[in-house]
C-alpha cells in the first residue's frame, strides 16, 4: 500500500502588540487609515515585541497545537523563518528543547519567505511518504517588522509578524497532491535587507535615504521594489497555476478554494481576475493580520476551516510566492 500524508491540523500565534490604520495615519500625516485598507486590504497587523522574537512566537504557536496532540508522537520538526535569533546554532534545534519533544528526532531549519510554507509541507510530505517518519511538525515565524525601517510607511502599512505550526501526517489517502516549484535568483535584490549577514555586517552609522515615496531606510532596513515585486508575481504565477492543474490532473472547477500567499489586496484582486477564479472560491483576507510571509497560508487555511468556507474533503489550491524570487504550489486535501 502506497503511504499518503495529510494536514492533519493547524493552530498560529499572533503577538499582542497591533498597528492599525489609524496609528499609521498618525505616524505619517496626510495618509488616510481608509485609503490604505482600501488598497492593501489591511485594516491592523500585531508586532513582535521589542524583546520577542520568531522563535518565541513559533514556540507559543507549536504549544497552542500540542495542547491537542501527543508530542511524543512528532518524528521530526522543520522551522521556517528568515529572522533566526542566531546565525548558529540551528533555530528548530533550539525549539525541540522548547518544546520538550523527544530527542530522537531530526530537525533543521529553512531560510525561505513567501514561499516557505509550500517547500515545508513539500519536504515534508515527502519524508512520510518515503516511509522516513510517520508524523511532522513544521512550523513558520516571521518578524518582518524588526527589519523595517521606522520612516518606512510603504513596507509598515504591509507586513505584520506572526506564527504557525502545522502538523503533517501519515495518512490512508495521500491528501497532499504534485508540486510545481519555481526559482530565479536574478530577482534577488527586489526584496532585501543587504547589510547583517556576514556579506555586509549591520552598519551602525548606515545612510538614511529616501525614496520618491517618501519612504526612509538604510541598507540596514527590509528593501522591496513594489513595481518589480508586482511585475514577477503577475507573469509567474498563472503559469504557476496552469501546471498545477496540469499536474494533478484537475480543472479549475474541480478546485474548491484558492489559497495564495497573502501579499496584499491589490495582487491578489489583479491575480483573482486574471485567472478569471470566482470570488467565493477565492482566498483574500489579511485585514488584521497584514501579510505575515510564510505563516499566511497556514493562518488562511486554518480561519477558513474554523468559518466553514472549506471543509473536510475540500480540494484547495495553494501557491506562495516571493522573496527570492521562489514560488511553488500544490493542491491538497482537507
Amino acid at each position: 500500500m502506497v503511504t499518503g500524508a495529510a494536514i492533519k491540523k493547524i493552530a498560529y500565534y499572533l503577538p499582542e502588540e497591533r498597528l492599525d490604520n489609524r496609528a499609521i495615519e498618525r505616524m505619517f500625516p496626510g495618509w488616510s487609515s481608509e485609503k490604505i485598507e482600501e488598497k492593501v486590504g489591511i485594516r491592523t497587523r500585531h508586532l513582535a515585541a521589542p524583546d520577542e522574537t520568531a522563535l518565541d512566537m513559533a514556540a507559543k504557536a507549536s504549544e497552542q497545537l500540542l495542547a491537542h496532540v501527543d508530542r511524543e508522537k512528532i518524528d521530526f520538526l522543520i522551522f521556517c523563518t528568515q529572522s533566526p535569533d542566531y546565525f548558529l546554532p540551528t533555530s528548530a534545534c533550539i525549539l525541540q528543547d522548547r518544546l520538550k519533544l523527544k530527542t530522537g528526532i531530526g530537525a533543521f531549519d529553512m531560510n525561505l519567505g513567501c514561499s516557505g510554507f509550500i517547500y515545508g509541507l513539500m519536504t515534508g510530505a515527502g519524508m512520510i511518504k518515503s516511509g522516513m517518519v510517520d508524523s511532522l511538525l513544521f512550523v513558520t515565524a516571521e518578524t518582518y517588522s524588526k527589519h523595517i525601517h521606522p520612516r518606512d510607511r510603504g513596507n509598515r502599512i504591509i507586513f505584520g509578524d506572526g506564527a504557525a505550526a502545522t502538523l503533517i501526517e501519515k495518512s490512508d489517502t495521500d491528501a497532499i497532491g504534485a508540486f510545481a516549484l519555481g526559482t530565479n535568483g536574478k530577482g534577488y535584490a527586489n526584496l532585501i535587507v543587504k547589510n547583517g549577514g556576514l556579506k555586509k555586517r549591520f552598519e551602525p552609522n548606515a545612510l538614511e535615504t529616501e525614496d520618491q515615496n517618501g519612504c526612509t531606510r538604510t541598507d540596514n532596513h527590509l528593501f522591496m521594489n513594489g513595481p518589480e515585486i508586482f511585475n514577477f508575481t503577475i507573469e509567474t504565477i498563472p503559469k504557476l497555476v496552469k501546471e498545477l492543474l496540469e499536474k494533478n490532473r484537475v480543472t479549475m472547477d474541480e478546485i474548491d478554494y484558492v489559497v495564495f500567499h497573502q501579499a496584499n489586496k491589490y495582487i491578489l484582486d489583479y491575480l483573482r481576475k486574471k485567472l478569471k477564479i470566482p470570488k467565493e472560491k477565492f482566498h483574500i483576507d489579511l485585514e488584521n493580520t497584514g501579510n505575515t510571509v510564510s505563516s499566511t497560508i497556514p493562518i488562511a487555511l486554518a480561519d477558513s476551516l474554523e468559518r466553514g468556507t472549506i471543509q473536510k474533503g475540500s480540494r484547495v489550491l495553494l501557491a506562495g510566492f516571493g522573496v527570492g524570487y521562489s514560488w511553488g504550489g500544490t493542491v491538497v486535501r482537507i
